[in-house]
């Protein structure tokens, strides 16, 4: 089997235009006559929003680099054909992964943490700072002792700058 029509054998399954839903999830008649009931596909969703509040077409689409493949694949191919375009956003930026003290963040982890946190115990300069140190495709690790370094180049840039 070539390479090229074992991965569309193996991936066709990420492109879901209406998702059956399991019992207790939100579920509704399908528009367009499948008899499961169920939801629209989470690329559907995010492209109807970004049609909805940006247009056919839009300047910057964003996200994590895991979004890459399938879901921002999917939301070009939808939109693109939806609208009959040539692209769905002019640029696409994708950041690299968020983690914390070395450990890549998520909330069945245990380590996720709000901008809100955050700013309970930092000031906004040194979370701003903080996150504007790594390229934006780079990942970014979010830790105490990092905090504290761009903390005490804060104060060090205060105490230049008043004299």
């Amino acid at each position: 089997m070539r390479a090229s029509k074992w991965r569309l054998q193996a991936q066709s399954d990420r492109l879901v235009l209406w998702k059956p839903s399991k019992p207790g999830e939100p579920a509704w008649a399908s528009p367009v006559g499948i008899k499961t009931p169920g939801r629209p596909g989470w690329h559907i969703e995010c492209s109807a929003m970004a049609w909805k509040h940006l247009g056919e077409t839009f300047d910057i689409h964003g996200g994590g680099i895991d979004l890459v493949f399938p879901h921002h694949e999917n939301e070009i191919a939808q939109s693109r054909c939806a609208f009959h375009t040539g692209v769905m956003a002019n640029y696409w930026m994708h950041n690299g992964f968020l983690q914390v003290e070395g450990e890549k963040m998520a909330k069945s982890a245990g380590n996720f943490v709000t901008i809100r946190e955050l700013l309970a115990d930092w000031p906004g300069e040194v979370v701003r700072l903080n996150m504007l140190r790594t390229h934006y495709r780079q990942p970014i690790d979010w830790t105490v002792k990092s905090l504290k370094r761009v903390r005490k180049s804060c104060r060090t840039g205060r105490t230049l700058f008043s004299m």
